[in-house]
């Protein structure tokens, strides 16, 4: 029975509370180096500076019929952090989500939607799509969007796919697409424009953008793309050129910061307990059996946390963000053998980017950068499957002992988007639109506190989404697998 509490120990009730004031975050504007044209209708050309002013056509499109409040007002912001301590007039910082409080003020960004007046002409709108970067579930659902929501929407008739990742803007031919040709695109994994890593050339980009008249530009990448999209949103100012871009975060790690997840995470999540089920099968059946299942996540764990959360088999979840050692008292090996003793089997998921730093080859790895400039990391599965080998033949000689690897990373990312993925691509796609048609550029569209904001390609380029293993979400796995803190 708990400690008893008087009344005069409890908060006084709460009868009213004023946030603190926050901070808007404005998004790039063509008009921002352009200048408007009021209600001019012509301004096909990239290189015009002027920006036409028109009534936005979804007006007239009789799937719709536009309500007075379908459209975005200019002035509707969504909150980064929603949290409150109605005791001191700061925003609660809120370690599980990934949106930037300062002390003060929390930051608030633009609502995502379509908007009355626009300015693009859609006879004269000329769209490129590219796909960046490794695989995702998902990408080619948004490509789909993207080109049935232009056309649908707006009318856009002349839409690009850039096959090749960035390097294929000036060594490839475009892609006509069409809602017809994209019509089954979500129920297929990968990218149906092929994407490379690498070949990012700022000004042969960009000339190729202007030689193939594009206006504007969806970009789809994870934080290396959006890194090189913002490049070029700069260039295209600096050169002053009428063409918009957005970009539309792809991490299937979900390592993103300040949107509330990227697509293709609850995919990964849900393909991983195929491979955990498998993983704890096998250790099961076996004498002394180790399940030993590497998910993806470079820099962050978030696949291997909620892999682990979801599948309730796990009995230790390693990741990135996660201090581990081997041998010793309170170590991962130590842990594990009173595991064996317990239940007869362990099942272990270990995020890749996990136990870098006591490989020890390690070191000379680090040197080495795949063409995206992402360093190669060290095979942390592999390399836990020798060492329990080696640790068990010291430690318990003659003694029956199985370890099953598993590694179904190429599984998980090359599989079609599930149900829930497909709908939030969708949004994302029909978002960045309305952003594009109406002006803005070097932006982002995404989820923050589920309502769906624009976001400056800036702030998403530097910002991470890491696991807190402080918070109540990593607390919930020590419940669900008993590890051990692994501090010695």
């Amino acid at each position: 029975m708990g400690d008893q509490v008087t009344t005069s120990d409890r908060p006084a009730p709460i009868n009213s509370f004023t946030p603190p004031p926050f901070i808007i975050r404005s998004i790039p504007h063509l008009s921002d180096y352009l200048t408007s044209a009021g209600n001019h209708t012509s301004g096909g050309d990239q290189t015009l500076a002027t920006l036409p002013s028109l009534l936005n056509p979804i007006d007239s499109n009789p799937f719709y019929h536009p309500s007075s409040t379908f459209y975005i007002s200019p002035y509707d912001v969504i909150l980064s952090s929603i949290l409150f301590d109605t005791n001191n007039p700061n925003p609660i910082s809120n370690s599980d989500a990934t949106h930037d409080v300062t002390a003060a003020s929390p930051l608030a960004y633009l609502r995502a939607g379509p908007r009355r007046i626009i300015n693009f002409d859609a006879s004269k709108v000329c769209a490129a799509i590219v796909t960046c970067g490794g695989l995702c579930p998902g990408s080619n659902t948004v490509i789909r969007e993207l080109v049935v929501g232009l056309t649908e929407l707006y009318g856009v008739k002349d839409i690009y796919g850039i096959p090749m990742g960035y390097r294929g803007f000036y060594t490839a031919d475009p892609i006509k697409l069409d809602p017809r040709s994209v019509h089954d695109w979500h129920k297929k994994g990968g990218t149906m424009l092929t994407t490379t890593r690498g070949g990012f050339d700022l000004q042969k980009i960009v000339d190729a953008i202007v030689k193939h008249g594009y206006n504007q530009l969806y970009v789809i990448g994870g934080d290396g793309t959006m890194r090189g999209a913002l490049d070029i949103y700069k260039e295209l100012k600096r050169r002053k050129l009428n063409i918009s871009i957005t970009g539309v975060p792809k991490t299937v790690d979900n390592d993103i910061g300040i949107i509330d997840r990227s697509f293709g995470f609850d995919t990964a999540v849900e393909v991983a307990q195929q491979a955990i089920s498998a993983a704890h099968t096998e250790a099961e059946s076996a004498v002394n059996g180790i399940g030993l299942v590497k998910l993806m996540g470079r820099s962050t764990g978030h696949i291997a946390l909620h892999s682990t959360l979801s599948s309730r088999d796990v009995d230790c979840c390693l990741i990135p963000e996660l201090t581990f050692y081997l041998y010793g008292k309170g170590g991962l090996f130590e842990f594990i053998d009173q595991q064996l003793k317990q239940n007869g089997h362990v099942v272990i998921v270990v995020a890749e980017g996990a136990g870098q730093e006591i490989i020890s080859h390690i070191a000379a790895e680090k040197q080495e950068k795949d063409p995206s400039g992402n360093p190669i990391f060290a095979d942390t599965g592999t390399y836990l499957k020798k060492e329990l080998k080696n640790w068990w033949d010291q430690t318990h000689p003659g003694e029956l002992f199985t370890v099953k690897y598993i590694d179904p990373t190429y599984m998980i990312r090359a599989v079609a988007a599930n149900a829930s993925d497909n709908s939030y691509c969708t949004l994302l796609a029909h978002s960045a639109i309305h952003g594009v048609m109406a002006g803005y550029t070097g932006f982002v569209p995404g989820p923050v506190n589920r309502n769906y904001g624009y976001i400056p390609l800036e702030d998403i380029a530097v910002k991470r989404n890491v696991v807190d293993t402080k918070n109540h979400t990593w607390a919930w796995v020590r419940s669900v697998t008993s590890q051990p803190d692994f501090v010695e």
